[in-house]
């Protein structure tokens, strides 16, 4: 793994999606993009839909596709809260720069999120829990690009 690129994934997702970042022009009709820029790396989150929704980030170095997530979620049950979910996502670990922690829990909500695979090629999964009760889940899956 570059670590030039990790560090720079982390920066974008904890300055994007997760810090109530500005969208800019959609990339496609109705999409929500969001776009990180450091010199010649740029981060990409676009996605489509609200309480079911499917998106992809991705990071280019120089304009060539270098690494991508594609994922797919959706809130099953009330009491969904999306400020939660962008706390646990603000908490993107450094050996798992996919989602959020394993686990991250406050005010009766539970954050658990798993992954298999390292960060060239890997899939995962991840849900909020409200008194044990799945409220929210989300699969997700991507890697290098070459």
């Amino acid at each position: 793994m570059d670590p030039r690129l990790l560090s720079f994934l982390l920066r974008a997702k904890r300055n994007t999606y997760a810090a109530h970042g500005a969208e800019v022009a959609a990339s496609r009709p109705n999409s929500h993009d969001l776009s990180y820029r450091e010199g010649a790396l740029l981060y990409l989150d676009t996605y489509l839909g609200g309480l079911q929704f499917a998106g992809e980030e991705a990071v280019w170095d120089d304009g060539v596709p270098v690494w991508s997530m594609n994922y797919c979620g959706r809130v099953t049950e009330e009491g969904f809260r999306g400020d939660f979910l962008k706390e646990a996502l603000l908490r993107v670990p450094e050996d798992a720069p996919y989602r959020g922690p394993a686990l991250y829990e406050e005010d009766g909500l539970r954050y658990v999120c798993r992954a298999d695979g390292a960060f060239a090629w890997f899939q995962g999964y991840e849900e909020i829990l409200r008194d044990g009760l799945r409220i929210y889940e989300c699969f997700f899956h991507g890697g290098s690009i070459r």
